[in-house]
């Protein structure tokens, strides 16, 4: 059967085009061009400390590392030099171990004191006719970003009905400038006690709702105009938080999404599928050594590790909205610490229309295509943050 003329001694084999995100291949340039302008890569994404490769998410990036099928250069690498918690990758053990001690935080010491309290504003419990935090024009220096976290009691025939009984906002250095119980505008029907810890005498003499809209909207809006806050944020302060649409929807508060910082829903800090991760699993792998004892072995070989004990903790009891503001906030700021290099002010998103902006595109580098490439989320190292 005829196979076909022989390749002559100087063909030389297809081209590939391989990505310098992913590192996938393709066999023309336009195919990866257009790869590229689809799948979101840029200088933002996690990658691996090894191979630099890019992925999704730090979920995603720890199973190249330490899953079921790791990169084995990868996964020897970083299971010598490697932090378990950042998953960056250091030159030797000594400078790994130093970081770690640094990498590591412990639990957030106790909230303000919950017996009797009626509310505490600015870490002092105060009566009701107080005067207003400090906003920006005052001389007292403001946190730009709160973090924010509430309790829930149930409410319905069936107890089902969230209802906000205790609300918690603290400021970046974890110095509590709101904590309140608050009195549901409708009769509570379950007071969900082995999760709130929160009774009927609790709520005797607590906080209208409205009256902690008021409050809460004073310390978000830091004095700044509405319009202003819509449109570009202004003075307004930066909120964080761990499922925050349900907080302020049981506060019934809206407050813009560009000045919102959701743990539950920042992209590197999701699932490989986009399902959010709960509060306690983020800050035990993100903030603190945990317990592996549970875990398969095959995983625990790859990580090199036999045990390892819990070291950061929350929610193991009864939820603290202090603890748990805490716990976003050190998330938050440690997000924030990265450092990724500029953007390019070309972008590959809407771009492509123009049959000359594509060939021009066509002729770049594959390292060239990702430093133009742009994130469909928005990177809290934009944020322009201290490390934690």
């Amino acid at each position: 059967m005829d196979s076909g003329p022989d390749p002559t001694p100087n063909e030389t084999p297809a081209t590939r085009h391989k990505c310098s995100a992913c590192f996938k291949q393709y066999k023309k340039k336009e195919h990866l061009v257009e790869h590229m302008r689809v799948s979101y890569h840029s200088v933002h994404e996690p990658k691996c400390g090894v191979c630099k490769k890019h992925c999704k998410s730090f979920e995603s990036v720890r199973e190249h590392l330490m899953g079921p099928l790791p990169k084995a250069n990868c996964a020897k690498i970083y299971s010598a030099r490697g932090c378990d918690l950042c998953l960056n990758v250091f030159d030797s053990t000594e400078a790994r171990d130093a970081h770690k001690e640094l990498c590591r935080l412990s639990p957030a010491s106790s909230g303000p004191p919950t017996t009797n309290l009626k509310f505490v504003e600015n870490g002092s419990p105060l009566d009701m006719e107080i005067s207003g935090l400090p906003s920006a024009g005052d001389g007292n220096e403001v946190s730009k970003v709160v973090a924010l976290d509430c309790e829930m009691v149930g409410g319905g025939s069936d107890g089902s009905l969230d209802l906000c009984a205790r609300v918690c906002i603290i400021d970046e250095k974890e110095n509590v400038i709101f904590h309140s119980y608050v009195i549901p505008q409708i009769p509570v029907t379950n007071y969900r006690f082995e999760v709130t810890g929160i009774t009927e005498e609790n709520l005797k003499d607590a906080m209208p709702l409205k009256l902690v809209q008021e409050k809460v909207q004073e310390i978000l809006f830091n004095g700044e105009s509405i319009w202003k806050i819509r449109l570009d944020g202004g003075k307004a302060r930066i909120l964080v938080g761990h499922e925050l649409e349900h907080d302020l929807c049981c506060l019934r508060l809206n407050y813009p999404d560009h000045l919102i910082r959701d743990t539950a829903k920042y992209r590197p800090l999701m699932k490989t599928n986009l399902i959010s991760h709960s509060l306690k699993y983020l800050t035990q792998t993100y903030l603190g050594q945990f317990s592996l004892a549970n875990m398969d072995q095959p995983y625990l070989i790859n990580c090199g590790r036999t045990s390892f004990h819990k070291w950061y903790d929350i929610q193991s009891g009864v939820h603290d909205p202090y603890e748990d503001s805490v716990a976003a906030m050190r998330l938050y700021k440690r997000m924030r610490a990265q450092v990724h290099q500029p953007a390019e002010a070309l972008t590959l998103s809407g771009s492509l229309h123009d049959p000359w902006i594509q060939k021009q595109v066509e002729k770049m580098t594959p390292d060239a295509l990702l430093e133009i490439s742009r994130s469909n989320y928005r990177c809290w190292c934009l944020d322009s943050g201290q490390p934690i």
